[in-house]
């Protein structure tokens, strides 16, 4: 659809439903993807798989710019093209992407939560973006902006109840393990944890503030060039240490004092894993609140 109207696309929308019912009914929530022209497919893909747990509404907002006059293209997939959703895509023009919000008004789901996802760059203060302030929840990626472990700063800077982001829900699995494994006798105070990692990747040093913010006690950081994130945990007791050590991004094993040592699953998380995750929860995550505004504050890197 060159050069329309987010009203007319909302009329096609309609029509396409009364005369096929070609757009799924029963969706759940509004997804609001902005990103780069030149690298939304990749979200829409993540978002496509997400949207066969939570059938939702996709509008991707991706300025052309390099467009000269003040236009807005848009693009409609439905059926195979649009997982469980309908995928409506917008390129605006540089001028006119300067109000996304009033791209997206005539568009959104009635009655439906509203979320907004950044996949790469994202603002300084998601809450007070024009589009960010209409969601319940805003997703973004440290991981995937120019300066990923300095992203954190900016983000705990502007942390408002609502704001989450996927280097934090890609250390879940871990966090339950290493919970599961404090749960068990004999149950001694952690003296020191460390944590090993990519250099570069967040989720390194999300980890290691909910350590140190649940523990209390001394957290190191040790950075290495990795491609696996996480490497390996280590938790000091009196009895001895526990070590979680995952070498090649797929296979952890769970080393404690007096124990046979456990193999287990641990494959890098997929977006498409970490999108719905966030999907399924739609509420504010406090934890992650406390660890990016306080646990941080608490970590050492050693190297």
């Amino acid at each position: 659809m060159p050069e329309t109207t987010a009203s007319a696309v909302a009329k096609r929308l309609i029509k396409l439903r009364e005369d096929g019912g070609a757009v799924a009914l029963g969706r759940v929530l509004t997804l609001i993807i902005v990103a780069h022209e030149s690298t939304f497919e990749e979200a829409v893909e993540a978002a496509n798989d997400a949207s066969r747990e939570h059938p939702c509404r996709i509008l991707v907002i991706a300025p052309e710019p390099e467009a000269t006059t003040n236009r807005l293209d848009a693009e409609i997939r439905v059926g195979g093209d649009a997982g469980a959703s309908e995928v409506i895509i917008l390129r605006p023009s540089p001028v006119v992407a300067e109000h996304p919000d009033t791209l997206v008004t005539a568009l959104l789901l009635p009655d439906a939560p509203i979320v907004v996802w950044w996949p790469h760059e994202f603002p300084d203060s998601p809450a007070n973006d024009l589009v960010g302030s209409m969601a319940k929840i805003r997703i973004t990626d440290a991981l995937r902006n120019a300066d990923p472990v300095e992203s954190l700063k900016t983000l705990r800077s502007h942390h408002q109840p609502g704001d989450i982001d996927l280097a934090w829900t890609r250390v879940t699995v871990w966090r339950g393990l290493l919970a599961a494994t404090l749960d068990q006798a004999p149950f001694e105070s952690v003296t020191e944890a460390v944590v090993e990692g990519d250099e570069s990747h967040p989720s390194v040093d999300l980890l290691a503030a909910w350590l140190a913010q649940r523990l209390r006690c001394p957290v190191k950081i040790a950075r290495q060039t990795s491609a696996n994130a996480i490497t390996k945990v280590i938790l000091r007791r009196k009895s001895g240490e526990i070590v979680l050590e995952r070498p090649d991004g797929r296979i952890a094993t769970l080393s404690q004092p007096g124990q046979p040592a456990h193999r287990i699953a641990l494959p890098v998380r997929e977006l498409r894993e970490c999108l719905s995750e966030e999907l399924r929860r739609l509420d504010p995550d406090d934890v992650y609140g406390e660890v990016l505004s306080k646990g941080l504050a608490r970590v050492e890197v050693t190297a």
